[in-house]
């Protein structure tokens, strides 16, 4: 019988974030260069949910991770590398019959063209997730349910998944959803089922460019428009920041065993931290209302960038994370950018974050200190606040 058995939804919590969706082993590249001329790879991992539950482990949450891999060695070293960051990974599914994904990448850019990728995913075992086969106790045992629009691109299985775990019903926890618009994933598909599952969470991450690209809406007020049922739609903006759009008051996730706040909904804003600098520069952040939200804009920061692979992720797991201590939307915003600068400043998709007090001193900073912040390889390492703040 697939879907949730009567009561799930209303599940004691027994974690604070639930992220379901598909990891793979990553190849990545011994040096930059086609992947016809790299000479060797190192092996990693790599999945959108795997990675903001990795982050949130590593922030000190507890974060579970359910996946389906293969019963094969490439599974096993999933298993054990996720929870080697302090995921719980006790759902995870293996399966007999078909394989682990993998990839190989080369060490460019995403966005530029000379950036590639070799799938092998085809058939794999989380390509199999159903609504017949995942354990929907665990699913519905968080605080919030993180899931992404790649594991909707998998497979029909998986596209029926996630409706069934989008759709409403009572007591289900926060369900976040980052769109994670991947074009060759959707070569054969309609992207438009994207826009359809976000309208049925509460907390939705979208890039202006992914919007664009899948569904031809321009502009955060425009996405804002084509997702009015979510109370939170984060919209990133490349360089240029993130702008958030919050209705409210509603209700956020659920309270945990522990104690934790039966409502921090990521919806209460604060005005700009007094910084001095003039109306219209890039480092003056906004909160104000606009009809039923407030709409709150927070500038990117100056990131020497290693590597530009998986910082979506990380902002996702730093927004979520300040949302679960219920901090205003501006700190939300800025411990995302904080995450992600961590994750742009080494080679892979993982690292270890800031330490908390050491964020929470940088989330604090005026608008003019935060602007002129410019972080590099190592910076999560420093003890000071200070010690980042340098005019580029």
């Amino acid at each position: 019988m697939s879907g949730p058995a009567a009561g799930t939804a209303h599940a004691a919590t027994t974690t604070d974030v639930v992220c379901l969706g598909e990891s793979m082993v990553t190849f990545l590249p011994s040096q930059p260069g086609r992947l016809a001329d790299v000479p060797s790879f190192g092996r990693g991992i790599g999945g959108a949910e795997s990675n903001v539950a990795c982050a949130l482990a590593a922030a000190g949450h507890r974060a579970t991770w359910v996946g389906r891999v293969g019963a094969d060695g490439f599974g096993d070293h999933l298993v054990e590398t996720i929870g080697g960051y302090g995921v719980d990974t006790s759902a995870v599914r293996r399966d007999p019959d078909r394989p682990t994904g993998i990839y190989f990448r080369t060490a460019t850019d995403r966005g530029t063209g000379a950036h590639e990728v070799a799938y092998y995913r085809a058939g794999s075992a989380a390509s199999a997730m159903s609504p017949a086969n995942v354990p929907y106790e665990e699913l519905f045992a968080g605080r919030i349910l993180h899931l992404s629009g790649i594991t909707a691109a998998l497979s029909a299985d998986c596209l029926a998944l996630l409706r069934e775990l989008t759709a409403p019903r009572p007591g289900r926890p926060l369900v976040s959803f980052d769109v994670n618009h991947r074009p060759r994933l959707w070569r054969d598909g309609d992207a438009g089922v994207l826009l359809e599952l976000a309208r049925r969470c509460d907390l939705v991450f979208v890039g202006e460019d992914e919007a664009e690209e899948a569904w031809g809406i321009v502009g955060a007020e425009a996405i804002r428009a084509a997702l009015p049922e979510p109370s939170v739609v984060v919209v990133k903006r490349g360089s240029a920041g993130a702008t958030v759009f919050a209705s409210g008051p509603r209700p956020g996730p659920r309270s945990s065993n522990a104690g934790g706040a039966d409502n921090g909904p990521g919806l209460r804003s604060t005005e700009s931290g007094g910084g001095e600098d003039a109306p219209g520069s890039r480092f003056t952040e906004v909160a104000q209302a606009v009809g039923r939200d407030t709409v709150t804009v927070v500038p990117a920061l100056h990131v020497d960038v290693v590597a530009a692979v998986g910082a979506g992720d990380a902002f996702a797991a730093g927004f979520l994370s300040a949302t679960l201590r219920d901090l205003p939307v501006r700190d939300r915003v800025r411990h995302g950018h904080l995450m992600a600068a961590a994750v742009l400043t080494v080679p892979g998709d993982l690292t270890a974050p800031p330490a908390r007090d050491h964020a929470d001193r940088l989330v604090a900073l005026d608008d003019g200190a935060w602007g002129r912040l410019r972080l590099g390889p190592g910076w999560t390492a420093a003890d000071r606040a200070h010690e980042e703040v340098r005019t580029p």
